[in-house]
């Protein structure tokens, strides 16, 4: 499993794109997806909603258990990926593609964020 070395991650398993008009997009990282087995249902915050850091914005609902969805920063969300909500296995199957789940303009980015190698290391330990 390879983590993008672009993207941040939390230690709640989402990641985090850099800004793109002004929004990062957000989603959870294939560990998390692996370790969630099947994901049938989808909920994410609404587009307007304010969202904090560490916070719970949504879930994840699998064959096997539910788990709530964090947002990895502060800020105002601009989008949902709808098809992510009609088709919860692109979580699954592209999570770092196609799997995304919401786009965000930060107010505020937490100091821990971690690289692709620390979430790689943190993941492993």
């Amino acid at each position: 499993m390879s983590n993008p070395q672009q993207l941040r991650y939390s230690k709640e398993h989402e990641w985090l794109s850099g800004a793109e008009d002004g929004a990062s997009t957000v989603g959870i990282t294939e560990h998390a997806a692996n370790a969630l087995g099947d994901v049938v249902f989808v909920q994410l915050p609404e587009v307007g909603d304010s969202v904090s850091a560490g916070e719970t914005c949504g879930e994840l609902e699998s064959t096997k258990s539910v788990s709530d969805l964090y947002s990895p920063v502060s800020g105002e969300v601009t989008e949902v990926n709808e098809d992510v909500v009609n088709d919860p296995s692109l979580v699954n199957s592209a999570p770092f593609e196609g799997g995304w789940l919401f786009k965000v303009r930060i107010t505020d980015e937490p100091a821990d964020l971690l690289s692709a190698d620390e979430y790689t290391a943190f993941t492993a330990g």
